[in-house]
């Protein structure tokens, strides 16, 4: 009697966990990563030696089945998509406001003096800031604008520790593959920053 008892809730401990389980599953979202960032632009090749000169990002090709203009890029992890829009009043109205605050993508650099250097090499104005002083975690940042006036960070926010305000198990970071996969001829495989 005494067996049957522990089979039976052994049975109802392993119907529980498979059902959490199930719950756990179903309320996972599928994504991995971020894959590229979509920019319009009025000059693709413009926008392109910004972005490969000053950013070290690499044109790589994309889908011919693409029938207007643009450019892939690929560096860090990310990608951008350039695509060339004649409709100026799609892009940014103030291109000279460098303001914080307003929508932009973000990089995060290890040698942010370096990356000062770099910008002055292209005269590129930029805004520099530290902020976090207080909490003892300072976080250095260069704001500036690329050609068609969309808002770029540079920072060296790995000074912060990310703190989730609750589920930390739901955090997915994806170390165990590149994403995309990168397709290397014979030689590439030489020149490939291991991360």
């Amino acid at each position: 009697m005494q067996r049957q008892a522990e089979r039976k809730n052994e049975q109802e401990e392993e119907n529980r966990e498979q059902k959490e389980d199930e719950e756990k599953k179903n309320d996972e979202i599928p994504l991995m990563a971020l894959n590229h960032v979509s920019r319009l632009c009025k000059d693709v090749k413009k926008s392109v030696d910004f972005y490969t000169k000053v950013l070290g990002f690499v044109l790589v090709e994309r889908p011919q089945a693409f029938d207007f203009d643009g450019a892939w890029l690929f560096n860090y992890g990310v990608g951008i998509h350039l695509v060339h829009d004649k409709d100026e009043d799609r892009l940014p109205n103030d291109t000279d406001n460098l303001d914080p605050m307003d929508n932009h993508i973000s990089f995060q650099s290890e040698d942010m003096e370096g990356m000062v250097q770099r910008l002055e090499e292209f005269n590129i104005k930029y805004l520099k800031r530290t902020v976090g002083e207080e909490e003892g975690a300072a976080i250095d940042q260069l704001f500036f604008k690329d050609p068609d006036g969309f808002m770029i960070e540079i920072c060296n926010c790995e000074n912060v520790k990310l703190v989730p305000q609750s589920s930390i198990g739901r955090i997915k970071f994806p170390s165990d593959r590149h994403i995309p996969p990168v397709e290397l001829g014979k030689h590439d495989n030489a020149n490939v920053a291991k991360a």
